[in-house]
């Protein structure tokens, strides 16, 4: 969602730096003006409690000068300009990188000047010079290998120059900032790779880049793929208004990317002043190459090349409340537009039915055998199951559909079960497991064999028990596979009954699929209608069915007698906690806050299509720190042995699997004592 809500804590103690691109209208041939302009958009950016603020190629003086350029007039006055924005800067927390042509031993550059706190950083100029089609930069200027020197004397201070600089934040955990400018991207190995190697996670780009038709496309694809092989922050920023249009014109684009995701962009085409903000995690950028043992290996075959010089700067206390900007999606599983949205569905859809189609192939199987209660994930593996025979072009009656009524079914999820099966047009059959229930609680010495209402989790787990002996058992029988039903969600709260359990199958096809995707997906079916419009009314009717695993009665045979939301909190925001737990490694205080921001206000962000409105909630930060102890407690210390041994099933999405043999290794005896007391340590528990 997109929202400036207050964080449970401050931006940095979360890993957080707030960066901004600005588009400045220039003012062509006139230093001065544009140091004024570029002077009032940094204080904005201070108000804005930005951190580092990047502006356009040659920004004091306009890129589209040409031989004007080579006037020392109007270089001695982009000098001036320079002066007067480091002078200025003496009450600035931001990093401000500008853009001005140089001068220096004999040759012209164009350069990124680096300025902080009333301190000319360093001055890094352009590696790659354009000479090709509507670009002459070498009629002006030198390329960065040009170089003779160093350092620059500026105002009478030595300052650093090259492209070996990186501008390292002293009081910001992890803000390294690199600068290259313009077609230094666009070449095969642009320095930002460099830079990055070396250990910047904030690379800036100043640009002028003029527009033609699809270009625009072209860098965002330039941004995302460098922040996505780099795993770091890119800041892009091109010039706009009062450039020359002689035979060019301008767009002034901005974009902010992070590890491939774009977080924010500008207005392009317009002729007002614009600065584009979003936070970027930088704590996220350094775990997520942690973990990526390849962009080690990277820096170690290249460690000669990373000679760099780091230059300090501090930011010092923001000047402005911070409070978190960038989008948060409650569905972290679920891109939130509608076409997106679509593709991801089939994509996952895809994936599922391949994975069970080459298992039924590779094994030589005749059938597939499953469970169907009515519920969403049962629902769900068997639609998968039916596009599976129709792959391998073998009858839907190949599919072996079992309903299995205990004592707490319910008439609404039965006659669901019943009418999904007929319409799909499989092989369906019931099996009443309350006489073999019985027996087993009888045998036992449970009390409720003789009608007590002992609805322990012996009572339970005794039903879920004989559905799945059952399952394996036909199996036997008839030469079959049992498609296991059990999603991502429950492995990770070990909401499933180990062993001969709804925990085991000869193939589970949604071992890596979350409750709340799990719910797009039937509704995704549901909308391209490929079993039938009954078929998919049934689809809509199951969605909007309460989750519940139906094993304690109700009050009658049409009420179920409890809620699976009730007992262990909403599946949206375990969703949500898991994505951050597993995906990242996320302190369960950043999870508690990031999670505040997605989900505080039912009116804020955009919501997914598929979700209708009456659907739709909002969790104060009290509820969510609440579920997630709850979260925390079965994920880490009571389920880790149930995923230590599930079966095979093919993982899906990037938000990864809870496989043993895939992403997630642990401990079956670990506890949840760190992650409970770090959390308490930011929402102490209730006295």
């Amino acid at each position: 969602m997109r929202s400036d809500a207050a964080s449970s804590d401050q931006l940095a103690a979360h890993g957080f730096c707030r960066v901004a691109a600005a588009v400045v209208p220039v003012h062509l041939s006139d230093p001065a003006a544009n140091a004024a302009a570029t002077i009032a958009m940094a204080e904005q950016a201070q108000r804005e409690g930005v951190s580092v603020v990047v502006f356009p190629e040659l920004g004091l003086t306009g890129y589209s000068n040409d031989d004007l350029f080579q006037q020392r007039a109007l270089l001695d006055a982009a000098r001036d300009a320079l002066v007067t924005i480091v002078e200025r800067s003496q009450a600035w927390s931001s990093l401000v990188v500008v853009g001005l042509p140089m001068a220096v031993g004999g040759r012209l550059f164009n350069v990124a000047a680096a300025v902080s706190r009333g301190e000319l950083l360093g001055l890094v100029p352009k590696s790659y010079l354009p000479n090709y089609r509507e670009f002459y930069e070498k009629r002006q200027f030198s390329a960065a290998r040009e170089s003779v020197q160093d350092t620059v004397e500026v105002a009478g201070r030595a300052v650093p120059f090259g492209t070996d600089l990186l501008f390292a934040c002293t009081d910001v955990a992890d803000l390294v900032v690199h600068v290259e400018i313009c077609e230094d991207v666009w070449v095969p190995i642009p320095p930002s790779t460099y830079g990055a190697l070396a250990g910047a996670t904030v690379l800036l780009n100043l640009s002028a880049s003029n527009i033609t038709v699809a270009k625009a496309d072209y860098r965002r694809d330039l941004a995302a793929s460098q922040s996505g092989r780099l795993i770091a922050a890119y800041v892009y920023t091109a010039a706009g208004a009062g450039e020359s249009t002689t035979d060019l014109a301008w767009d002034g684009h901005a974009v902010v990317y992070e590890n491939g995701r774009l977080l924010e962009e500008s207005t392009r085409f317009s002729r007002e002043p614009q600065l584009i903000t979003a936070d970027v995690d930088l704590e996220q950028l350094l775990d997520d190459r942690m973990r990526m043992t390849s962009y080690g290996d990277a820096v170690a075959d290249l460690r000669d090349a990373l000679t760099f010089r780091r230059i300090p700067f501090a930011i010092g206390s923001p000047v402005a409340p911070r409070r978190l900007r960038r989008r948060v999606e409650r569905f972290p599983y679920v891109p939130a537009s509608g076409p997106r949205l679509d593709e991801r569905c089939e994509e996952v859809y895809r994936i599922q039915v391949e994975g069970l189609t080459t298992r039924l192939a590779a094994t030589g199987v005749e059938r597939a055998v499953i469970g169907v209660s009515g519920g969403l994930d049962s629902t769900h593996a068997l639609l998968v199951a039916c596009q599976a025979m129709d792959e391998l072009g073998r009858p839907r009656s190949d599919v072996l559909a079992y309903t299995m009524p205990g004592f707490a079914t319910s008439t609404g999820t039965k006659a669901n079960a019943w009418r999904l099966m007929r319409e799909l047009g499989v092989s369906a059959a019931e099996i009443d497991i309350r006489p073999s229930a019985t027996q087993m609680l009888r045998d036992i010495g449970h009390p409720a064999a003789d009608g007590a209402p002992a609805h322990d989790v012996t009572y339970e787990n005794v039903q879920a028990g004989e559905r799945t002996s059952h399952l394996f058992r036909l199996a036997n029988r008839h030469n079959g596979l049992v498609v296991g039903t059990g999603d991502l969600s429950e492995l990770a709260l070990g909401w499933s009954t180990y062993g001969v359990g709804d925990q085991m199958s000869h193939y589970n096809v949604n071992a890596s699929v979350p409750k709340t995707l799990m719910q797009f997906l039937i509704r995704w079916v549901a909308s391209t209608d490929p079993f039938g419009s009954e078929a998919s009314r049934v689809l809509l009717d199951v969605v909007e069915t309460d989750i519940s695993p139906e094993l304690v009665p109700g009050d009658s045979e049409d009420a179920i007698g409890q809620l699976t939301e009730d007992i262990i909190g909403p599946y949206a925001l375990h969703d949500f906690f898991l994505y951050y737990t597993a995906r990242y490694g996320f302190r369960p205080s950043k999870v508690a806050a990031l999670a505040h921001h997605a989900w505080h206000d039912v009116e804020a962000g955009a919501w997914p299509e598929l979700i209708p409105p009456h659907r739709r909630r909002a969790y104060d930060l009290d509820e969510i720190v609440r579920w997630l102890r709850v979260f925390l407690h079965r994920f880490f210390t009571t389920s880790q042995f149930k995923r230590s041994a599930m079966p095979n099933g093919p993982k899906v999405g990037s938000g990864g699997s809870l496989s043993p043999r895939g992403d997630w290794r642990a401990p079956s005896d670990s506890t949840a004592t760190v992650w409970l007391a770090e959390l308490d340590a930011h929402h102490p528990q209730p006295s």
